[in-house]
């Protein structure tokens, strides 16, 4: 009996996810990418400025639909995908152990924590509007009410060393209030926010709400910040280039959420703390009829 060959394994490809497809990148580029002890894993897609402007144009273009939703179906679409990532437990648990350098066991917690932190604000969606409007007391015979709005299309930088909580506590808040967001994954360690994108895809969020991709920060950061189709920033994995970024955000007027050392991924009540810098507040004076 002649002898089965052996199999070559068939390795995933690590693409973009832009628009609710995932394209290469634009260049056809790629880079290596390797575990915290230096061992390579993957190349992922290296993208680009182009790929930037075509992730900002998917994100505006998925804005009106998504912000029109109601509250209760984002916080619905939010726990599907929860349940999404709950389905690949053991792929996000292995891919976040290479990433950060910790055991199996602690890989596993921050897959749990990941996966309650998408339950979490899937809780909060619609109950932002009891908690940061309502109706304001004013001297007239007027009604004066006060209703948070999404601002728009959000850069969202991911921070670093957190390959996967950290990616989903600042997606997460941006999107629950109807904002849309193009997220530039952790450079040293995309991995986790790849298969993130794939379970994104096949939940029920709507293409263009979270894009996302992998890539030089020094290179994908600068054109997000000063794209003028960007209504908001949030630098948590900005480094060194903060400063930078604040400038070029300062041209168009973009909302800036700064990182800072109180960021603690691992909180299991964040609250609104990185929903608030992504709102408007609208105001609305009705007169009393008599």
């Amino acid at each position: 009996m002649a002898e089965t060959p052996p199999r070559i394994a068939v390795r995933r490809t690590y693409k973009l996810y832009v628009g609710g497809a995932f394209p290469r990148s634009e260049s056809g580029r790629s880079y290596p990418v390797t575990s915290a002890d230096g061992s390579h894993l993957a190349n992922a897609a290296l993208a680009s400025r182009k790929d930037v402007r075509d992730a900002v144009v998917a994100a505006r273009k998925a804005f009106p639909g998504w912000s029109g939703r109601t509250a209760y179906n984002r916080g619905q679409i939010l726990y599907r995908v929860a349940e999404m990532m709950e389905g690949r437990r053991e792929q996000f648990a292995a891919e976040v152990a290479a990433a950060d350098g910790v055991s199996a066991a602690r890989a596993q917690e921050l897959v749990s924590a990941a996966v309650d932190r998408w339950v979490y604000y899937a809780g909060w969606a619609d109950k932002i509007s009891q908690v940061v409007g309502g109706a304001n007391p004013v001297a007239g015979p007027f009604f004066n009410l006060s209703e948070p709005e999404p601002t728009g299309v959000v850069g969202v930088l991911a921070p670093g060393g957190s390959s996967l909580l950290g990616l989903v506590s600042v997606l997460a808040p941006v999107i629950t209030s109807g904002n849309t967001a193009v997220l530039v994954a952790d450079e040293r360690a995309p991995l986790p926010a790849v298969t993130l994108a794939e379970a994104l895809a096949t939940s029920d969020l709507p293409g263009g709400v979270a894009n996302i991709l992998t890539g030089r920060l020094a290179e994908l950061a600068p054109p997000l910040a000063g794209h003028a189709d960007v209504n908001a920033l949030d630098l948590a994995g900005a480094g060194g280039l903060a400063a930078e970024l604040e400038e070029l955000a300062a041209t168009t007027l973009k909302r800036v959420l700064r990182p800072g050392p109180e960021d603690d991924w691992a909180d299991a009540d964040p609250g609104l703390a990185r929903v608030r810098p992504f709102l408007e507040i609208k105001t609305v004076w009705h007169p009393i009829g008599r």
